[in-house]
């Protein structure tokens, strides 16, 4: 990656360096077939565990998948993945992404840093120029997804985002209760503001299926999510039930639909990557 440097270059060089980025970020997202975004209006409500179960049911299915994790202050997905030690560059000089599986790459600030546990204190141009050296620094490939998991909230990172990947898609994350759904309208609200079509929301932590009764509690209620996504015409794409099993497996780095693969969450990552992989045969 490109260290972002203080101090002064000559303005002449600094054009040529904007001019060469911009068209490695042109190129490199000229071979990744569709974009999204994950989203959520507050933390909490499953948005990495979303983003990385997508990815990786994407990735069952055959398809080439890259997740790009631009939570920059809480970055979690390459411990979710169980990933650890940091990306080098290639002979291009390009950065290797790090590989979960012969179909799915994750690129993460964590993959830079040598101590897993320092914290990154950076304000919003350092954030963006992160983000664009994410894609353009980075040697992804041809990707038939690139999923990009951001932090919670409307900020920076979000709006680097949309700016960068003008065509990437947001797929909204709530949970049912009305604490979060108060703040999912405020990311529909974003989205419209920036001019971005969603692709659909999510409702997780939708019902906890009881594994020795078999029967349903509303933990965190139910249908919200779906309510919204009807309230502001937006594609409901399914609802995720609570499971214990999913947490222990991110905690661990282990694969939840490898270990889980019978359980009802597993089956419905299952079916919302089956929504999203008809784009491709569309």
């Amino acid at each position: 990656m490109v260290e972002i440097q203080s101090g002064t270059c000559g303005v002449q060089n600094q054009d040529q360096a904007k001019q060469q980025q911009e068209q490695e970020l042109k190129t490199a997202l000229s071979k990744i077939k569709y974009k999204f975004i994950v989203m959520s209006g507050k933390g909490g409500v499953g948005k990495t565990s979303v983003s990385v179960n997508l990815g990786i049911a994407l990735g069952k299915r055959g398809f080439k998948v890259g997740i790009m994790d631009v939570d920059l202050h809480g970055p979690d997905v390459p411990r979710m993945l169980g990933l650890q030690g940091m990306v080098s560059a290639n002979e291009t000089q390009k950065l290797e992404p790090m590989r979960y599986s012969d179909n799915v790459k994750v690129m993460s600030i964590e993959c830079l840093m040598p101590n897993k546990d320092d914290a990154v204190i950076w304000r919003g141009p350092l954030k963006h120029s992160a983000i664009n050296q994410f894609i353009s620094d980075v040697d992804w490939g041809e990707l038939d997804f690139l999923i990009v998991d951001s932090p919670p909230g409307t900020g920076d990172e979000p709006l680097s985002v949309v700016q960068t990947i003008p065509d990437a898609r947001p797929i909204i994350v709530t949970t049912p209760q009305e604490v979060a759904l108060s703040d999912v309208r405020k990311s529909i609200n974003f989205c419209k503001k920036v001019e971005k079509d969603m692709f659909g929301m999510i409702e997780n932590m939708s019902g906890y299926v009881c594994p020795h009764c078999g029967k349903t509690a509303d933990l965190f209620g139910s249908g919200g999510g779906e309510a919204t996504a009807k309230q502001f015409n937006i594609n409901f794409l399914g609802k995720i039930p609570f499971d214990p099993n999913l947490v222990k497996a991110g905690d661990a780095g282990s694969s939840y639909q490898e270990e889980f693969k019978e359980a009802a969450g597993a089956k419905a990552f299952g079916e919302i990557a089956d929504k999203l992989a008809a784009l491709v045969s569309a």
